[in-house]
């Protein structure tokens, strides 16, 4: 289809003609168009396709994807259809032309709008457009319009499982079967008296494989549901990265010249006040927060370099590819409902929440669920260091409140086979998971310790913790989307706060890592914009001073110390986030001093390794730990 497209601010929605448009303007599609970002209402993107079908009898179908907002969506001047929900893709039939003009009409949506609204992002990822694409394509005269394969782990009698089902060494802890739900909707142009045939095939691993044929009967112009349960005695599980394969399993469907498919995979994570608990087993999930505006695939390699496990998406959906390489990655996803602030619409909260299971479910990596983010910001006034800003902070914490009454009630509408954290958000407002920002907003980044002292609630998930910076010296910080001038150091250049960036996070991630924190996620993978902000890398993908520091903080077998470095004596503690137990020497060296010694440690434990002498003259210190034929190397800078 053609990549020409153009837009314009609505003047006129005319009721059932196509809207009056004023002043078309060439624009990229997808994206955030800068043509159109201040206007202020309804916006209609404009375009030709082309007519997909190579036989007159097949039949034409649009798909419109990620529209942000209310989107309706024209065709020749025939409205076909809307979308509601921006995640969910719009597929409508149309009877084509040679070429055909499309119109897709966004709205602003009136509740949430997520981080898009917020000043996490720039402002023109709040203009209303077509975030992820548009497509044609030519089906079948009956085809496949629908379909679900929903993985479910549970008992499976002899009499229920499946002949040649996949069987591998990597099976349910329990011995429970498991179970794929299949849904298909097809749709018939003309008479149909045949069968899908529905095939079970692993994906990454040797295992056999099953076949069955469901049978469908439908009148021309009719549409008809068919369902079957897919069931597999010994299934093969899918685990996240540094805790086992990434099995998979892909559900295929065929009627006639029709053929689709979905890959899934098969897990059950729990939560308790220790973190995850992913097959029955403790895993630690350590990451970034990811905002929306870069390529999915590429974000994820950037978690898998700086050693992550989890990635939160923060106040938006990411698209289906996102969660397709979290899954061959083995990354976990903490995915958010697009909610971020107070208002909290109970109903569109349900809504949206129904759809995301419904939309994403099947998928492994996806691990928890978040409704409402920072309802709440008793911080949003910086303070300093020292004791007064400390008993500050106890009273900001004491006197905030956020009523968490919606963002539970939308949370008991989502399934109860994944952890839901309903509230995440800074001390005061009675989180699931906090947003903790020592060294940046209050506090001193060794503060962290005090404050999870005070408050021990706060360190059994974190959801955002972090500091800023500049990309480049030439960035105007008021200029710079999530970074609050005020924040940074008086006449900072790049190199500046790149390295006190860099300083906060691997303080506050190692303090975390000692106290066992269960889930935690720096804030943030990627710059949304230009200039800078929370990002460890940029938003062209360059790795910025933090990134190096945090990936060493991350690394699941690495030792760290005890608080920043300064001269004199400081411990070292070796932190074990495999299911081994591990026997390591660590050494370290700082100027001229150094020394090493073997420690033993427990899985998912921490043990002393002893402590380091720091010479008033040493510039860094450096550690080591060898274990497993390989060293790994942690540094900081005095």
């Amino acid at each position: 289809m053609t990549d020409e497209w153009t837009a314009g601010v609505v003047t006129d929605a005319g009721g059932d003609d196509p809207p009056t448009v004023e002043g078309w303007r060439p624009v990229s599609v997808p994206g955030h168009p800068a043509a159109v970002a201040d206007a202020d209402g309804p916006i209609a993107y404009r375009t030709t396709v082309p007519d997909p079908r190579d036989e007159a009898s097949e039949r034409a179908l649009l798909e419109v994807r990620g529209a942000y907002g209310r989107a309706e969506i024209w065709v020749n001047g025939t409205r076909l259809g809307t979308q509601n929900v921006p995640f969910v893709p719009a597929r409508l039939e149309f009877e084509p032309r040679p070429e055909n003009e499309l119109l897709v009409v966004c709205e602003p949506p009136d509740s949430f709008a997520g981080i898009h609204a917020t000043d996490a992002v720039p402002d023109r990822f709040d203009t209303p457009g077509i975030r992820w694409g548009v497509a044609v394509e030519s089906r079948p005269r009956t085809f496949l319009r629908a379909f679900e394969a929903r993985p479910r782990l549970g008992p499976v009698s002899a009499g229920d499982a499946s002949e040649g089902a996949a069987s591998a060494a990597n099976v349910a802890p329990d011995g429970a079967g498991a179970a794929i739900d299949v849904t298909l909707e097809v749709d018939a142009g003309a008479a149909v008296d045949d069968a899908v045939t529905l095939s079970l095939r692993p994906e990454g691993f040797r295992g056999g494989a099953a076949m069955e044929r469901v049978p469908v009967r439908a009148e021309a112009g009719e549409r008809t549901t068919v369902s079957r349960t897919l069931t597999i005695r010994e299934p093969s599980l899918w685990w996240p990265r540094e805790y086992g394969p990434q099995d998979r399993y892909t559900v295929r469907a065929k009627l006639e010249g029709d053929t689709l498919e979905r890959t899934v995979g098969l897990r059950r994570v729990e939560r308790d006040d220790e973190g995850l608990l992913v097959n029955g087993r403790r895993v630690r999930a350590r990451g970034f927060t990811r905002l929306p505006g870069g390529e999915p695939r590429e974000d994820v390699d950037r978690a898998l370099t700086a050693n992550a496990t989890l990635l939160r998406a923060r106040g938006h959906v990411p698209p289906r590819s996102f969660y397709e390489a979290c899954d061959e990655a083995g990354v976990l996803v903490w995915q958010d409902l697009p909610a971020c602030g107070a208002d909290l619409p109970v109903e569109r909260g349900t809504e949206l929440a129904t759809a995301l299971a419904e939309t994403y479910g099947g998928h492994p990596s996806l691990a928890m669920y978040g409704v409402q983010d920072r309802p709440a910001d008793p911080s949003a006034e910086p303070l300093g260091e020292g004791l007064l800003a400390k008993l500050a902070v106890r009273y900001r914490a004491w006197r905030a409140s956020a009523d968490r009454e919606p963002a539970d009630e939308i949370a008991e509408n989502l399934p109860d086979e994944l952890p839901v954290v309903s509230v995440a958000g800074p001390p005061g407002t009675d989180p699931d998971a906090a947003h903790l920002f020592p060294g940046w907003r209050y506090l001193a980044a060794a503060d962290i310790d005090w404050l999870l002292e005070t408050y021990p609630s706060l360190g059994e998930a974190v959801g955002r913790f972090g500091a800023g910076s500049l990309a480049i010296d030439e960035a105007d910080p008021a200029e710079v989307a999530g970074l609050e001038p005020s924040l940074l150091a008086d006449g900072a250049d790049a190199a500046d706060s790149q390295r006190e960036q860099a300083r906060i996070l691997k303080t506050v991630a190692e303090t975390l890592r000692r106290r066992e924190c269960g889930v935690l996620a720096a804030s943030t993978l990627r710059d949304p914009g230009p200039g800078g902000g929370m990002g460890v890398h940029t938003v062209d993908g360059d790795p910025k001073r933090a990134a190096e520091a945090i990936a060493q903080s991350y690394e699941p077998i690495q030792a760290v110390l005890d608080g920043p470095p300064t001269p004199g004596t400081a411990g070292i503690t070796l932190c074990n986030d495999s299911h081994e137990v591990v026997e390591a020497t660590v050494g370290w060296r700082a100027g001229e001093e150094t020394a090493a010694t073997t420690v033993d440690v427990d899985p998912l434990e921490t043990t002393s390794a002893g402590t380091a002498r720091i010479p008033p003259d040493a510039d860094r210190v450096d550690l080591e730990v060898a274990v497993d034929g390989r060293t790994v190397r942690n540094r900081y800078y005095l």
